[in-house]
Formats: structure tokens, C-alpha cells, sequence
């Protein structure tokens, strides 16, 4: 019981600061605010995060999916994994948040660096790690070059999904699906068994 209110405090204090860095901005949210806002007092707050920015940082993985490491995939086509990886999303419930959100992370980033780059590590390298081990396995299984160059790579599939992200490319039926057509592209270039080179149908 003590653990399930435990929980229902931390996911009070997380949703709480969520709706006041939305509305007033980081730097003017005070933690009081948020103590009080989420009737989680500022002393057990602080049991679990040591400062704002542990907690800001906390929020931001909430919003989009990344509290937890992705899970590893494996189906056996690689062109796929790679698809299923590059065209995750994150939660539907928090699209809202993150849009007003998003321009007073980028402001507060922007100014306080060492935030921006532990941000910007945390939401790019979950996604490397799992396309790495792809990549890899497909190395080892001899359907990739052996002589892979990992980072251009990365560029290379990484690359489309910020394109899309900045530019909101959008077809008729819902957006694009950068993900799938960046794995599909990449996998026609350096698929290296005849087999492989045509993309599984979907």
C-alpha cells in the first residue's frame, strides 16, 4: 500500500510540474509551486529529486515514452527492426504537453547548457543503442558491409526522422512515415544479401 502511494505522489509531482513548466515557464516555476500544486510536500520531493533540473529532466522523459530504455528488437528481418525503432512514438496522451512544452525546453536549453547536452543525450542515445545492435547483428550475420561506418549510419538514418520533425512533412491520410522510409532507403544502399534487398511487405 505504502508503495502504491508512493507511486500516485510521484506521478502527482511529475504531472503537476508538467502543467506549470507549460504554463509559466521553467525558470519561473519554483518548486514551493510545484509542492503545492501537487499536495506532495517539498521535503519528499526532494527524497526523489535532488533539483529542478533532475526533475525537469524526469518530465521530459515521461512526455516522450523515454522513462524506460526501449526493448530490444529482434523479428528477423532487419530492414524491419530498424523501421520498427526509427518510426517509435511517443505517448499520444502527452501531445499536447509536449507542444507547449517544447518552446520553453528549447529556450531553457539554449541557456543552461549542460542541461541541453544531458537532454539531447537522453533522447538520441536509447534510439542509437538499439539501432547499433541491429546494425551489428546485421554485420555479423553478413546481410550489412563489414566495413560499416556506425556514425555515418546513424547520420544516414537518423537523419530523415529530424528532417521530418522540423518541417512536420505530412501526406493525405496522417504524417509520414520517415521512419520506415529511412530504414527501407538505407537498407537498398548497403543490404548486402540479394535475398534482403527488397523490404518486407506491410
Amino acid at each position: 500500500m505504502a508503495t502504491h502511494r508512493s507511486e500516485e505522489a510521484h506521478d502527482r509531482v511529475l504531472r503537476a510540474a508538467l502543467a506549470l513548466f507549460g504554463e509559466r515557464g521553467i525558470d519561473a516555476t519554483s518548486m514551493d509551486a510545484i509542492a503545492q500544486s501537487s499536495g506532495v510536500s517539498k521535503a519528499t520531493i526532494y527524497n526523489h529529486w535532488p533539483n529542478k533540473e533532475s526533475l525537469l529532466m524526469d518530465v521530459m522523459l515521461m512526455v516522450n515514452g523515454l522513462a524506460r530504455d526501449p526493448e530490444d528488437v529482434d523479428s528477423g528481418d532487419l530492414c524491419r527492426d530498424l523501421a520498427t525503432v526509427l518510426s517509435r512514438r511517443p505517448p499520444d496522451q502527452f501531445d499536447e504537453a509536449r507542444v507547449r512544452m517544447m518552446p520553453a525546453m528549447i529556450a531553457y536549453s539554449a541557456v543552461h547548457r549542460e542541461f541541453g547536452e544531458a537532454w539531447r543525450h537522453r533522447v538520441m542515445e536509447p534510439s542509437r543503442v538499439c539501432l547499433k545492435r541491429i546494425l551489428r547483428r546485421g554485420i555479423k550475420q553478413k546481410l550489412l558491409p563489414a566495413a560499416l561506418d556506425m556514425d555515418s549510419a546513424m547520420a544516414l538514418l537518423l537523419g530523415p526522422l529530424l528532417y521530418g520533425h522540423i518541417f512536420h512533412s505530412e501526406q493525405a491520410g496522417g504524417p509520414f512515415d520517415f521512419g520506415r522510409v529511412a530504414a527501407e532507403s538505407f537498407w537498398r544502399a548497403f543490404g548486402v544479401n540479394d535475398r534482403r534487398l527488397n523490404p518486407a511487405k506491410r
